[in-house]
């Protein structure tokens, strides 16, 4: 049994563990990922990719061709038994926000395959039918047996990362706890055909104990069902009989107003909600639905998993470059825990809302859906909150290790808001997946010494409106990290604490101007790309 080297091992090949790939191979780190499935999935649960995803991978140059799969959610029918139907429009929620400022139908299947085939073409393909038997942390690295087909197979890695899933192997022999529970309901989920396309929009229909929605999921026409099944059927179901798709489809047809023409698949489950007591142990990280799963209520689940591996692939980057102090480890559990354990409560606060018996959750369904959302939504400031409540943008670590300073609205920790101005394309320079300064205005010559001496590319953007209804400060100071968050900022170009800051991390960005290893075409033909590139 010959043993093999490699600085980074993913376990699991689903969104958190393509992502954590790609975001490595960016960075021109040497990894294996292996799944110990045939291939990619088939089927799946999740649909919803939010705006910061799609913004990450942007920074990979693959947005629009992920864009181009899916489906913009622009619409949305809410019914309840009390109230009349409520058709809401969405479209583009975001505007000014947010260069992906919509919502995103892609099925998980087909989102796994393009990443999948694009990690392929950087000829870094996935191990299939290979599986973590088991690993255990040494003083030179994590030493992994592998089981495929061939028999056993040994290695040291210097990270180990988990992303298999809720069942997870790597949490499960770490021996870390998982506390939480279990929504007492059962769901169900179908892909299916039906006698009523959707082309933009979604059907919602929820009341107490009872919940159904329908998604356009593929552009074949097909639509996705999710819902709660009957009680009766829940009964059945504990005594251990199989519940197919004829036994809910009654109940799904008559809350949705539909005729199903074809079922292509079908499967029950139980949602749980629950985060792991630590995300790191040594040399040993977990991300995705193997450190945290909450209810399915807002499409967060998968979107987390891959804000997951955004956040740890920068840090295990270049602490393995030696371009940064390895104590920028410790801060991936610090951000990424208290956000997790938020969302659990965020989801299980709206999931109750939907179904739940009391009269907040009554008064939300019978009144505010119908009635008032409608007239709220007319507003600017309320469709502004709603995206950033559900797109993710609004993320920010403000309190951690890592995050100093504020200028204008913008606080160390924030996402860089993006800027809305064609003249001014600020996410462009992200591409780089490196620390760059950001000043909007006029950078003075000693802030322009100092980033030559620290070889931070420094980007000066024009003083805008847009700038500054952005929230940035004239003239200020803005630190970037390589996952697109506000790591420092000032407000008068104060030299000296941002000099400490670079010097208390240690870091060390890559000689510049950065090369795209990429072998993707450029998503934008010219610099100033149209701030809404997706109509």
């Amino acid at each position: 049994m010959s043993v093999r080297d490699t600085p980074v091992l993913i376990v699991g090949a689903g969104p958190t563990g393509l992502a954590l790939a790609h975001r490595l191979a960016r960075h021109r780190v040497a990894f294996r990922i292996i799944d110990q499935n045939p291939g990619p999935g088939t089927a799946s649960r999740a649909m919803v990719v939010q705006a910061r995803t799609l913004e990450f991978y942007q920074q990979l140059g693959l947005a629009d061709d992920m864009v181009a799969l899916g489906i913009r959610m622009d619409a949305g029918q809410f019914r309840s038994s009390r109230a009349q139907p409520t058709r809401i429009n969405f479209g583009d929620l975001g505007a000014g926000l947010s260069p992906f400022p919509f919502v995103l139908s892609l099925a998980q299947d087909e989102h796994e395959r393009f990443l999948v085939d694009r990690l392929a073409d950087l000829g870094k393909p996935v191990e299939w039918k290979t599986r973590l038997v088991s690993y255990r942390e040494q003083s030179d690295g994590v030493h992994v047996t592998l089981g495929n087909g061939d028999g056993t197979e040994a290695l040291v890695a210097q990270y180990l990362c988990g992303c298999d899933g809720a069942h997870s192997t790597v949490r499960q022999q770490l021996g870390l706890d998982f506390p939480g529970g279990t929504y007492h309901e059962l769901f169900f989920v179908a892909d299916v055909h039906t006698d009523r396309e959707l082309a933009h929009e979604f059907i919602g229909t929820f009341d107490e104990h009872t919940l159904a929605l329908m998604f356009p999921v593929r552009r074949t026409g097909m639509q996705r069902l999710i819902g709660i099944v009957p009680r009766e059927l829940r009964q059945r179901d504990a005594e251990a009989d199989v519940i197919e798709f004829d036994d809910v489809r009654p109940y799904a047809e008559e809350l949705l107003d539909i005729t199903v023409e074809r079922v292509n698949w079908f499967s029950t489950y139980r949602v749980h909600h629950r985060v792991a007591a630590n995300f790191r142990v040594g040399r040993v990280f977990i991300a995705g639905d193997a450190a945290h799963i909450h209810s399915p209520a807002g499409g967060q689940g998968m979107n987390t998993g891959i804000g997951d591996a955004v956040n740890l692939s920068w840090k295990l980057a270049h602490v393995l470059q030696e371009r940064i102090d390895p104590a920028v480890l410790d801060t991936y559990e610090a951000e990424r825990i208290p956000f997790a354990r938020s969302l659990v409560h965020t989801t299980d606060r709206a999931f109750e809302l939907l179904i739940g018996r009391r009269w907040s959750a009554r008064f939300f369904r019978t009144m505010l859906v119908p009635h008032v959302l409608p007239l709220l939504m007319r507003f600017a400031r309320t469709r502004r909150a709603l995206f950033r409540l559900i797109s993710q943008t609004r993320i920010s670590y403000g309190q951690s290790a890592l995050s100093r300073g504020h200028a204008g609205d913008v606080q160390a920790g924030d996402r860089l808001p993006w800027l809305a101005d064609e003249g001014s394309n600020n996410f462009q320079p992200l591409q780089s997946l490196d620390w760059q300064l950001h000043v909007y205005g006029v950078a003075q010559p000693g802030l322009r010494a100092l980033a030559d001496s620290a070889r931070i590319p420094l980007h000066q953007l024009d003083w805008s409106a847009a700038a500054e209804h952005a929230g940035f400060a004239r003239n200020a100071l803005y630190l970037v990290r390589p996952d697109a968050h506000v790591a420092f900022a000032a407000p008068d170009q104060d030299l000296a604490p941002l000099r400490a800051y670079v010097s208390r991390w240690r870091i060390n960005p890559a000689p510049y101007p950065h090369p795209h290893p990429y072998p993707y075409p450029h998503p934008h033909p010219h610099p100033h790309p149209h701030p809404h590139p997706h109509p």
